[in-house]
């Protein structure tokens, strides 16, 4: 069995809804297995994220897919102090040729998200893995990738409920991120 690992920081819930999302979609392939971590506020202490549990799930798996919010135009601290925190895992190459994609959610159609769909990029970059784009055209009759992204899944958070938003749509659009990288894990593996 390959292994996908969803590694996220959700600080209203919206994020964890596209976690989830993409959990579906990997989920949804024969022959892998996932993981779904969210990056717990409790392991980072005064501003350092320590949580070796998770790190060794990380190290296993064939795949990670990273998830943010967009806050300000970047990721949160939260999940910067994991990636500050990844530099053990970086030190000894541990997810050299893994698989990584991105996805991040914001209050707007834009907000920056490009932002931190690249800060995600760079992240995997630094850590010599190969970035699974979305794969996905704009704005199709089925609503996935209504926001034209290429690089990875964009979600609108439109009110403070994470049960309504993200829509279904970009939900939609997550599960097809997860399917293409569960794929590709098969494919490449």
């Amino acid at each position: 069995m390959k292994t996908v690992s969803i590694l996220y920081h959700s600080g209203n819930g919206h994020t964890q809804k596209l976690a989830e999302a993409v959990n579906l979609g990997v989920s949804s392939v024969s022959g892998i297995t996932t993981n779904l971590i969210s990056i717990d506020q409790n392991d980072i202490i005064n501003g350092h994220y320590k949580n070796e549990e998770v790190f060794n799930k990380l190290d296993a798996s064939d795949a990670i897919i990273f998830g943010s919010p967009t806050y300000m135009g970047n990721i949160s601290a939260q999940f910067k102090a994991f990636a500050d925190a990844s530099v053990g895992s970086w030190f000894q190459q541990k997810w050299r040729d893994k698989l990584a994609a991105g996805f991040t959610v914001s209050g707007t159609p834009s907000g920056d998200k490009l932002s931190t769909l690249q800060y995600l990029n760079t992240l995997a970059m630094q850590h010599g893995m190969i970035w699974v784009s979305l794969g996905e055209s704009p704005m199709q009759a089925n609503g996935s990738n209504r926001l034209g992204s290429w690089i990875g899944v964009m979600a609108q958070a439109e009110n403070d409920s994470p049960e309504v938003t993200p829509g279904k749509e970009d939900k939609y659009t997550a599960i097809q991120l997860g399917k293409r990288v569960a794929g590709l894990v098969l494919k490449i593996n």
